[in-house]
């Protein structure tokens, strides 16, 4: 066959999704991937088109608008959805890869043959659905990307000497999560003229942008949606305060596309110990009220935690394992009106999804 087509909302792309695809590609000397959002859904239609761009690099993965209702008991709507798709399309088609029992239909409508693979999704047992309900259960069936976005993550923040990384370590060893270090300590030990020089702001963007690469590596290889950080970006805009003087607007903007989910806060009662890489105890106290106003101002939850190292891990997990056990909120997509034929959601929306 010449130009395949797979159609869907990929809400989110899954394996199933994935073994769709590479089936078309086996079978077609050209293959377009068409994702279809709506307005309504909280993962945008061209992010998702990025995550199967990556995992599909065969595929041609384009990215559609289709608000038109869900109801394909009416011709005027079968109709409104083919004109999208093939306004969407760069050339005709001649064979179309579904799932669903929807595909004969849509295929006739669009001059193609239908090719229908594993309609009993016994090859890959997975849904959209039970994604977006589950995550953490179909966790065997998501691309790298799609886990990371999944994943609810949690900063432990606090001024020098508070803790932070002894609550971090304790938190990830007890739950069994990846750790996501502080680059910016390691950062101070090799950078140029050591810690005594003079700092300049173009060494925080390094810092931040290396601290989020660390986090989002972490996020793709969790073996849970979650992940627990010894600092953030966030807290790279306030060192950069205390040793520029002043905010830098690229590390701000950086920390506001990238809110966590729960702030940590370690609190600065605990005696302060001189590791060599430290303002000193004469700062902590103020550094630690700075932090408490950035994270009063931010959007994110925090909690500042106290006590013994033992007695800051159980409040933290108290706070952090429910989070851990709640899926991320995933907006669901439009409603079927009237039935017409099986899965009938699925039938211009998501192929192999079973959503």
């Amino acid at each position: 066959m010449s130009h395949g087509l797979v159609i869907g909302k990929f809400y989110p792309p899954h394996a199933g999704h994935l073994a769709l695809v590479r089936s078309a590609l086996a079978r077609c000397d050209r293959v377009t991937v068409l994702v279809l959002g709506s307005s309504q859904e909280s993962i945008p239609a061209e992010v998702r088109a990025g995550w199967l761009r990556d995992e599909l690099p065969g595929a041609h993965v384009v990215a559609g608008l289709d608000d038109e209702p869900v109801d394909y008991a009416s011709e005027t709507a079968w109709r409104a959805h083919t004109a999208i798709i093939e306004d969407v399309l760069d050339a005709p088609v001649d064979a179309l890869f579904s799932s669903d029992d929807y595909g004969e239909e849509l295929a006739r409508r669009l001059g193609a043959r239908w090719v229908q693979i594993d309609p009993t999704r016994s090859g890959t047992p997975v849904s959209a659905r039970a994604v977006r309900a589950d995550p953490a259960a179909y966790w065997w069936a998501l691309p790298a990307a799609v886990r990371a976005w999944f994943v609810r993550r949690v900063v432990v923040i606090g001024a020098e000497s508070t803790g932070t990384t002894t609550l971090a370590e304790g938190l990830t060893a007890h739950l069994g999560l990846p750790t996501v270090p502080e680059f910016g300590r390691e950062w101070s030990q090799v950078r140029p003229g050591g810690f005594e020089a003079p700092w300049h702001p173009a060494e925080f963007d390094l810092i931040a942008r290396e601290q989020a690469r660390l986090e989002d590596d972490a996020a793709a290889r969790t073996p849970v949606p979650l992940l627990v950080c010894d600092t953030d970006v966030l807290a790279t805009a306030v060192w950069h305060e205390r040793y520029v003087g002043g905010p830098s607007p690229s590390v701000e903007a950086l920390a506001a596309d990238r809110v966590p989910d729960l702030y940590l806060l370690t609190g600065d009662e605990i005696p302060f110990v001189q590791d060599g890489l430290r303002d000193g105890e004469h700062l902590r106290h103020a550094m630690q009220d700075r932090f408490r106003e950035v994270l009063a101002a931010q959007g994110a939850p925090w909690v500042e935690v106290r006590g013994t190292p033992r007695e800051r891990l159980a409040q933290a997990l108290a706070l952090v394992e429910p989070l851990r056990d709640r899926p991320r909120w995933v907006a669901e997509p439009m409603e079927q009106r009237h039935e017409v034929v099986p899965d009938l959601v699925a039938a211009l929306s998501l192929p192999h999804s079973g959503a």
